[in-house]
């Protein structure tokens, strides 16, 4: 019996140190993991209420924690690159321009290159404006790589491989969320792209039979009414007036057409002899509508020219603050151009 016992004895006097051993095995990796978890959740020295942050294309992770480190952004560059490599996600950051705020922590940055959430910038495109003013604030965007020399219509629809022979009032106005790199063709691109879903869906929802052969006819006149009027209550009755006179074979004798006909020798003021100057875009002097759009037109003036205001206006004049009369007959019409026309001096 003695023997056994001793045999025992020998047994559970080993046991115990290997249990500790095990424990420590296990333990010393989960503390550690604990330590690194618990630095990487700290608040990033962030001055002010954000900074932006590049990681540029074929940047390891190493690289972009000791850069953090030299900013004094965070203490210790390797609780990063360790924490990535244990949980094998290193090689998976991704590049871009990263926005840091005040209260971020290293992990929170790391979920963020991780997921390749990077900073968005904005550029909102204006109704009214035309393809040469679209494009000048697209240019003066610094974070915006220009890769178009002209701002000519016909040449910015073949650069961008369109069906249309100009892209002028094909850009739909909106603002557009971008990351520093998108190009000018990219930007126009999308606003090309959502120009054609917002028309599809309005032409599909267009009320009755109207005087137009397709969408691109419906979108011309809206660009029209997007120009003639900021006071949204009168598009639908501007409509009304332009789709009447269309159907009537009156000319439309819109003053912002004749305006965008004359380009660069518009001074601010129509003359007698600029109605009277025959160019595809003077509704004075051609019947129907323009050969394009003159503008880009907002949801408001596209549904506007698919859904005229029913009336028997076929006239209209600037009150001079912002609204119009309008007018049945060309007596009535003449009466209240003399009546503002002098109000105005």
């Amino acid at each position: 019996m003695s023997l056994f016992h001793t045999d025992s004895f020998q047994k559970r006097k080993w046991l115990a140190p290997a249990l500790c051993l095990l424990l420590l095995i296990f333990l010393i990796p989960l503390l550690a993991l604990a330590y690194l978890i618990n630095d990487l959740n700290e608040p990033m020295e962030i001055q002010g209420e954000s900074i932006l942050f590049m990681v540029e294309s074929g940047t390891s992770l190493t690289r972009v924690a000791n850069e953090l480190e030299s900013m004094d952004l965070i203490d210790n560059s390797g609780s990063m690159t360790l924490y990535a490599r244990i949980q094998r996600t290193a090689a998976s950051i991704q590049s871009g321009e990263y926005e840091l705020t005040a209260g971020m922590t290293s992990m929170d940055f790391l979920r963020k290159m991780l997921a390749g959430d990077t900073y968005q910038y904005r550029i909102t495109l204006i109704e009214g404006w035309t393809l040469e003013q679209a494009l000048n604030e697209i240019w003066s965007d610094s974070n915006i790589v220009r890769e178009l020399n002209s701002n000519s219509g016909e040449l910015v629809a073949d650069s961008l491989n369109l069906v249309e022979e100009s892209v002028e009032g094909l850009l739909y106005p909106d603002t557009y969320f971008f990351t520093r790199g998108t190009t000018d063709r990219e930007i126009l691109t999308r606003a090309y792209e959502r120009m054609k879903e917002v028309l599809t869906e309005a032409w599909e929802s267009r009320l009755g039979t109207l005087p137009y052969n397709d969408a691109y006819d419906a979108l011309i006149m809206a660009s029209i009414i997007e120009k003639e009027s900021a006071e949204e209550s009168e598009r639908g009755h501007i409509a009304g007036v332009f789709v009447r006179r269309l159907e009537l074979g009156m000319r439309l004798q819109s003053d912002p057409t004749v305006i965008y006909g004359m380009g660069d020798n518009f001074d601010g003021d129509i003359r007698r002899e600029d109605l009277l100057e025959e160019t595809a875009y003077n509704t004075y002097r051609i019947n129907g509508l323009p050969p394009t759009p003159i503008a880009l037109a907002g949801i408001d003036s596209i549904n506007a020219s698919l859904n005229p205001l029913p009336s028997d206006y076929l006239y209209f004049v600037s009150r001079g603050n912002g609204t119009h009369y309008f007018s049945s007959t060309l007596q009535e019409h003449n009466d209240a151009v003399s009546r503002f026309q002098l109000e105005s001096q």
